[in-house]
């Protein structure tokens, strides 16, 4: 915002286009809105300059929203009235519906939960007691509750969150586990404070179909086999 109102903003214009310089011209529409709000301009990371492959000498910032928005490489920022619909915008990132239409724009990430402990590549020493422990997100807002289910979503138990629990940031969960060496499927469920559910991959296959992987919510399935090693599965 501060950017804008020094360049000066036509009464006119809703969108901002973000350019990347990258082979690809990687470019988004924004909404002036939400530029104005808390998209940030960014030259510096943890107290050094922007890193070549996080998008040097300057990255767009646009929190909450999915992370293509926040474009790498920036070289302009154009005031438009309308979206730009550029080609990344309109074959990627929209969520393609069953009956073949598709939502445009929908910029915010949706509640989501991933499962980090156990998981694929980790393998369990034998039966025992584990901790369960992951990451949960929304981009609309701010995590409220994360369930757990050891046997593939027949039963449920809450999780510990870790704070600081901040909006559009991510939230690491924890919840005990006492595994007692047979098959297992390991799943997280989040909650956000606007009442949104990580839904299941069925139901967010009855809404949008599987062609949606670049808006993809749904709950994650770990399987945990007799030798204590996890992998993908579907439940």
């Amino acid at each position: 915002s501060t950017l804008l109102d020094e360049a000066g903003v036509s009464p006119s214009a809703r969108w901002v286009i973000a350019e990347g310089a990258d082979a690809a011209a990687m470019s988004r529409s924004i909404p002036l809105t939400k530029a104005m709000d808390d998209a940030l301009v960014c030259l510096y990371q943890n107290g050094e300059r922007v890193r070549p492959s996080n998008g040097y000498p300057v990255r767009l910032l646009v929190p909450g929203f999915e992370g293509n928005m926040n474009v790498k490489w920036l070289r302009r920022l154009k005031l438009t009235t309308g979206p730009a619909m550029t080609k990344d915008e309109t074959s990627r990132y929209t969520i393609l519906l069953k009956d073949e239409k598709a939502w445009q724009f929908v910029f915010p990430m949706e509640v989501k939960s991933m499962i980090t402990r156990p998981a694929p590549g980790i393998t369990l020493k034998g039966p025992g007691f584990y901790e369960i422990s992951g990451l949960a997100w929304s981009g609309n807002g701010i995590i409220r509750q994360v369930d757990v289910s050891a046997d593939g979503g027949r039963s449920w138990a809450p999780a510990a969150l870790q704070g600081p629990i901040l909006p559009k940031a991510p939230v690491r969960f924890r919840a005990p586990w006492q595994w007692n060496g047979g098959p297992a499927v390991l799943q997280s469920r989040a909650t956000d404070d606007t009442g949104m559910v990580q839904p299941t991959r069925a139901a967010f296959a009855a809404e949008r179909g599987l062609r949606g992987q670049f808006h993809y919510n749904a709950i994650a399935s770990w399987h945990i086999d007799e030798k204590g090693e996890a992998s993908n599965v579907y439940a």
